[in-house]
């Protein structure tokens, strides 16, 4: 069987503002980075077999703190980047209000549907249980990405939770089906400010 450790990317300024990043090329910032590098402690003693990441930077940068630890390499995929929000990138919900009304979010702005999105996440993961059975792999990406392909893969488990920035979900395939090993733990993080 083939394990998945699906990982949020750290946080940004984006993230602390509250403003749609989607496919914005946003860094992480020093909290951020703080996280990405208690991950890579957490991860130096797991076995894992490879990394895929998200182009983006930030999910670059926080997959690359798990590769510089285990002296993994990193390979980036562009179908693991967030969802592409259109026109509300780079928006605070007061933004959109303003901008739009309050049924902004029923408008036509160019943002990816909910479908798209966790078709390309699904068809990333065949891709990977296809090319590296029962291995275990990694992949850092983003949170709406992430949460629709987990509601796709395993629509039986209860994941409504948000995903935390930096969080590791763990998902097995056996012959039929996936479960879920863990679900948005961040117990690297603990006494973090």
């Amino acid at each position: 069987m083939t394990v998945i450790g699906l990982i949020r990317h750290g946080l940004t300024d984006w993230n602390t503002e509250r403003r749609i990043q989607g496919q914005t090329d946003v860094p992480l910032n020093e909290l951020g980075q703080k996280q990405a590098e208690l991950l890579s402690q957490r991860m130096k003693d797991e076995h894992w077999d490879y990394i895929y990441a998200s182009d983006l930077g930030r999910a670059r940068e926080t997959a690359a703190c798990i590769g510089n630890v285990k002296q993994m390499e990193v390979n980036t995929d562009q179908r693991l980047r967030e969802m592409y929000c259109g026109q509300i990138e780079g928006t605070t919900l007061e933004e959109r209000v303003a901008k739009w009304g309050e049924d902004w979010s029923q408008l036509d702005l160019g943002v990816e549907t909910h479908q798209q999105i966790a078709a390309r996440g699904v068809s990333f993961i065949q891709e990977v249980i296809e090319r590296h059975p029962n291995q275990k792999v990694l992949i850092v990406s983003h949170g709406a990405l992430l949460s629709l392909t987990l509601m796709d893969l395993i629509p039986h488990e209860d994941i409504e939770e948000h995903l935390h920035n930096t969080s590791v979900t763990k998902i097995r395939h056996t012959e039929s089906r996936w479960e879920c090993l863990q679900y948005n733990c961040i117990v690297h993080l603990d006494g973090l400010e």
